[in-house]
């Protein structure tokens, strides 16, 4: 899929600027998750073989975090749908979602469980997320030691 020229001068800056990590959502995401002491690694591949790097990884627990973009990851509230290059867009975006679940599922079928938390979401109830899902992570390996 080769990638069109871009639209206009504007178009072409508002995409340099987007960042492939270190986002505002995903920064106060991680300022959170401190504050409630806990700790994590940044953007680590979580086992080899696998592409992607969650933008927050509890390693020991095995849990992974993304922090998923309205636009780049079509969320069901904000996503848009580009009219210039149209066509080019719905399938990079397209792919982008179809990405997301052939990560999850390997992540999954590896024994890790998997946050996805939209830009839009409120940094503590993000937190509140990744919380629970430690507690479940940490519920499940009790229950099998037992």
């Amino acid at each position: 899929m080769r990638t069109p020229p871009p639209s206009s001068p504007a178009a072409s800056a508002t995409m340099r600027a987007n960042r492939p990590r270190d986002t505002a959502p995903e920064l106060a995401l991680r300022r959170e998750l401190h504050r409630r002491g806990m700790r994590y690694r940044v953007h680590r591949q979580p086992f080899p073989g696998l592409r992607c790097r969650p933008d927050v990884v509890f390693t020991r627990a095995r849990v992974a975090v993304f922090v998923d973009g309205c636009f780049w990851h079509v969320c069901p509230e904000h996503a848009t749908k580009p009219v210039a290059n149209g066509d080019w867009w719905r399938r990079k975006l397209k792919a982008n979602v179809e990405r997301d679940l052939r990560n999850d599922d390997a992540l999954s079928v590896a024994g890790w469980k998997v946050v996805r938390i939209w830009e839009h979401e409120d940094p503590a109830d993000s937190a509140d997320s990744v919380e629970r899902a430690l507690l479940e992570v940490a519920r499940e390996s009790r229950a099998v030691t037992r």
